[in-house]
């Protein structure tokens, strides 16, 4: 069993039946009482946060996560379908369990979060940077780049992403897949 003491970021911990993986955490210490542990918890199998105190040493349960490649293959009626890029298994899952749908483009690969004790998927996580061919933008003003103004372009999947006025319609672009901003552009 594990204590207080192994908690760190992205520790993926049951509390009351539910799975949260810990966003923050830290320590209080009072010159009379022991030392208590806080957590700021993100929901795994639901959206809900929340936040947890333990006391000095307590007994957590982590639960035991492994990362399998997976190639995204289609959406339909069903939800996101993936295949294993190993054994050439499928699984289908829902919107809500994909870290940042709206970039993801057929036969992009990505990491399958599994919950080794039940063998389920929990989560699917897009790489942190991700590039895109702009489909549609209109066109910037030439020689308005001393200022940091952004237009909307839409990229290959879709979505819709800020970039600067530069940036014009079949380039290719870098997107942080956390945040949906874009990074820079990409030379072919």
């Amino acid at each position: 069993m594990a204590d207080t003491t192994d908690i760190r970021t992205g520790l993926i911990l049951k509390i009351n039946d539910g799975l949260y993986s810990v966003v923050e955490f830290g320590q209080n210490k009072t010159a009379r009482a022991g030392m208590k542990i806080w957590a700021k918890l993100r929901g795994v199998d639901n959206n809900r946060t929340i936040e947890q105190t333990w006391n000095s040493g307590e007994t957590i349960h982590p639960v035991r996560v492994e990362k399998h490649a997976y190639q995204f293959l289609y959406k339909d009626d069903t939800g996101y379908t993936f295949m294993n890029v190993e054994n050439y298994e499928q699984v289908t899952l829902q919107e809500n369990m994909i870290d940042a749908p709206q970039f993801l483009k057929d036969g992009q690969e990505v990491a399958v979060l599994i919950n080794t004790e039940s063998d389920q998927p929990m989560a699917v996580e897009l790489p942190d940077k991700i590039v895109m061919k702009i489909t549609y933008s209109e066109p910037g003003l030439k020689g308005d780049t001393a200022t940091r103004t952004l237009k909307p372009a839409t990229v290959e999947t879709g979505a819709t992403v800020n970039v600067p006025l530069f940036v014009n319609e079949g380039e290719l672009i870098r997107i942080n897949t956390k945040t949906g901003e874009y990074i820079e552009r990409v030379k072919e």
